[in-house]
């Protein structure tokens, strides 16, 4: 009789077995992190201070602490420490800390995949974001970055703290286009920009998102920004 399962490697009870209630309650600790899996993290390599029961990290290339050994491996907040597992290919998990679904592909968490062909190439949505802190002028170059070959959907944007100054409006673009995603947009609180582009536009480079007053100078105020985009993954 095999003692544990192959996907999840829960340990099986066993005839005349005693203390059954470890072995189960272990087992529904692994369901409890794996159904409906999210990751917090596919990109952070030391573990938390505190452990969660549950919370579920993927371990990435040379990680450290508790995690060490444990690369490219599942890690389950269990009982104040960790159980790892290991991922199948076509497994999928929310990613927590970027905001988008993943598919393992055998190898590696593809973060954003929509698909994955069998020798690695697919599909994958993409997102960036960032908040923009104004301060004096008419131009600021965000943090929000379109990477080199994206195929952009379009940006979005909302007023967190009023635009002070004497703008009338604010435009959102990227170099060479900066109204390319609104222009005349609201400067109070919660004014918003929702840029989709009719025709989606390939980015061979990688360029920042640009916040551009009109009618005047930025004296203060912050804009949250998003850019959404799709790319092509190459083959293996």
């Amino acid at each position: 009789m095999p003692s544990e399962t192959n996907r999840l490697q829960m340990s099986l009870l066993q005839p005349a077995q005693a203390q059954k209630h470890v072995t189960v309650n272990e087992a529904l600790m692994r369901l409890d992190g794996m159904v409906n899996l999210v990751l917090q993290s596919v990109s952070t390599s030391a573990p938390p201070l505190a452990v969660l029961d549950g919370q579920c990290w993927g371990v990435p290339a040379a990680p450290s602490g508790a995690w060490v050994g444990q690369a490219g491996r599942i890690a389950i907040g269990s009982n104040g420490g960790w159980v790892f597992l290991p991922p199948a290919r076509g497994m999928c998990g929310f990613v927590a800390d970027r905001g988008v679904e993943a598919i393992h592909d055998g190898t590696a968490w593809i973060v954003g995949a929509l698909s994955v062909g069998s020798r690695g190439s697919g599909l994958v949505a993409g997102m960036a974001e960032g908040e923009v802190v104004l301060g004096t002028g008419n131009s600021m170059v965000s943090g929000v970055f379109i990477p080199a070959g994206a195929l952009v959907i379009g940006a979005v944007g909302r007023v967190t703290a009023a635009l002070t100054g004497p703008l009338t409006g604010w435009r959102l673009g990227t170099a060479g286009a900066l109204n390319r995603f609104g222009q005349g947009l609201g400067k109070q609180q919660d004014s918003w920009a929702r840029g989709i582009l009719g025709s989606p536009m390939a980015y061979y480079q990688a360029e920042p998102l640009i916040v551009t007053s009109e009618g005047g100078n930025f004296t203060g105020g912050r804009i949250s920004l998003a850019v959404h985009w799709l790319e092509m993954r190459l083959p293996s």
